[in-house]
């Protein structure tokens, strides 16, 4: 009879180990599982992290090239105006360049023309127009259009001789290339 109460005995203390040894299965089961479930989520966050840090770069990006062409836009803004506005600085050169036989009320009429142009030619300056005169200068065709080439062997290649239609930059761009007749040997 002890002999079986103790078998009993044991049998009891190895079942209950073996539920222990299950509680114990489960619980690594469980904790393989959160500690998966947070490798997810470790690397999920990584990641989310690495597309908010490409967003606020974007962001960045985005903001700077705004304001560059807001600048632009604001740098630029008289620039349709003044060029409807070139044509008739041109002719009133013309008109005031013709004073030969004029008559002295024509002469007269010619000085408030050259006060008009002068005008004109002022408020361009204001808001950033310049000429460009190159004459005796290298060719350049970011600047200037060649329409004429002559010979002139006293002079080097690709010369401007002569501006014929004068050419205007607002700030720092061409608005209007010159048109100049240059010299090929």
């Amino acid at each position: 009879m002890r002999k079986k109460k103790e078998e009993e005995k044991e049998n009891v203390e190895l079942l209950e180990e073996t539920k222990e040894l299950e509680q114990d299965t489960k619980l690594n089961e469980e904790m393989l599982k959160l500690e998966n479930e947070i490798n997810t989520l470790t690397e999920e966050n990584k990641s989310l992290l690495e597309k908010v840090k490409l967003s606020q770069a974007e962001l960045i990006n985005y903001r700077r090239r705004k304001d560059e062409e807001v600048e632009n836009l604001l740098k630029y803004a008289n620039q349709s105006i003044i060029t409807e506005i070139l044509p008739v600085i041109d002719n009133f050169e013309r008109a005031i360049n013709k004073e030969e036989d004029l008559s002295d009320e024509l002469k007269k009429y010619l000085v408030g023309f050259k006060m008009i142009h002068k005008n004109l030619y002022d408020i361009l300056k204001k808001y950033g127009v310049e000429e460009i005169n190159r004459v005796g200068q290298i060719f350049d065709p970011n600047q200037e259009q060649a329409l004429l080439v002559e010979n002139d062997s006293s002079k080097n290649d690709d010369i401007v001789l002569e501006v014929l239609l004068k050419g205007y930059k607002l700030k720092d761009r061409v608005i209007r290339p010159a048109s100049v007749k240059i010299n090929q040997k």
